[in-house]
């Protein structure tokens, strides 16, 4: 193996140790790069995992202070090296990656690199990642590659082990959200019991000021006062559970991230395929970003489970200081007017009030044999 500073047995099993004590993804991602680059005495370390766009959807480097990282850009496409260890899944060690005739270079804030070793990272047949190291520490850079073979063995262990934390993380973080949205579900049927209980209170204490207002007004004035305060109670508790029950994945990633991850659950759950399209853009206000994706929801709800349609398309794009939700299917279609007059507005009611409610618009395009999209528009905050 390697003579590096930390080559040997034990070096192997406290960076395998390290792995395992974390359980959220991207920690597991930061701990396999930084024990890679560690163990290998390289200058950097990098480890990809796709996503289903060409790109990346977390790319964890070492090496690279935050400013580097922040001047070099926006995460790197599935090309070159990247992609051929994504596509061809088989190890790379090359003198100067540079030559490399799938070379295709990198941004002007980029550390130049020259030797190089990666390898994909793989759960069973599935390539989940690329991890790879770049200008090994030595005393003559430059003359051929730095990373020999036993370096290449040590990755492969490394990268199978990492296979395996990031699989149980992904698990882990699964699990999570179904506790979530279990207790989610929980604090939905308290609230609905305990906001209909204060209304049922409400609606009896306004009949009784109602048949008192005449025959004793001072009575039907106590009533009044004790409506009100049931009124308050009942709006503080919409007030407490609007904020328990907003989506926490829109909290921690932002629309963007949270709308791709329902969209690919969902393309992985119906036969219908479902797309997503979008960039990010400046966060907008909390209330107008969970309207955003609570409409994006029901329309997608609406889609899978009457249009009929073989695909269906979420895009968000900025608009001004705001933004555009479309989601569009290629199904039956149906006369929005007609679907009113009938009384089944298959929430389309809903998405208008939401919509409404954060200074939004909602504009249903539809016809019989022709599809159906729902635009919904909200202002910059």
């Amino acid at each position: 193996m390697s003579q590096g500073p930390r080559s040997g047995l034990a070096a192997v099993s406290s960076a395998l140790l390290a792995m395992s004590r974390h359980l959220e993804v991207r920690d597991v991602l930061k701990t396999i790069v930084a024990s890679a680059r560690e163990l290998l005495d390289a200058r950097y370390a990098a480890l990809g995992v796709p996503d289903d766009h060409g790109g990346f959807a977390q790319f964890v480097v070492d090496g690279v202070s935050d400013a580097q990282w922040k001047a070099i850009g926006p995460l790197p496409r599935q090309h070159g090296i990247l992609a051929a260890m994504l596509h061809d899944a088989r190890p790379e060690r090359l003198a100067d990656v540079r030559e490399d005739p799938r070379f295709e270079g990198w941004p002007s804030a980029h550390p130049e690199m020259s030797d190089f070793l990666g390898l994909p990272v793989k759960d069973g047949d599935e390539v989940i990642g690329a991890l790879f190291l770049a200008n090994k520490n030595r005393e003559n850079p430059g003359a051929g590659c730095g990373f020999t073979e036993e370096d290449e063995e040590l990755l492969a262990i490394l990268a199978q082990h990492a296979a395996i934390a990031l699989t149980n993380a992904r698990l882990y973080e699964r699990s999570r959200e179904l506790t979530i949205a279990e207790e989610r579900s929980r604090l939905a049927h308290e609230l609905h019991d305990a906001v209909s209980q204060k209304l049922f209170s409400l609606r009896l204490t306004a009949q009784a000021a109602a048949a008192l207002v005449d025959r004793d007004p001072a009575r039907a004035k106590d009533e009044l006062h004790q409506v009100a305060v049931l009124a308050a109670e009942a709006a503080d508790e919409l007030r407490a559970a609007v904020v328990e029950l907003r989506p926490a994945a829109l909290d921690e990633d932002g629309l963007i991230a949270t709308l791709r991850t329902h969209t690919q659950v969902l393309d992985r759950a119906h036969a219908a395929r479902v797309t997503f399209t979008g960039s990010g853009f400046r966060a907008l206000p909390a209330a107008q970003e969970e309207a955003l994706l609570r409409v994006a929801q029901e329309a997608l709800h609406n889609a899978l489970r009457h249009s009929g349609g073989a695909h269906v398309d979420v895009s968000v794009e900025r608009r001004g200081g705001g933004a555009v939700l479309r989601v569009t299917d290629d199904g039956c279609g149906f006369d929005p007017k007609a679907v009113r007059h009938a009384g089944r507005h298959l929430g389309l009611v809903s998405m208008r009030d939401r919509a409404s409610g954060v200074g939004g618009t909602l504009t249903v395009y539809s016809a019989p044999g022709e599809g159906t999209t729902i635009e919904m528009e909200v202002p910059g905050g």
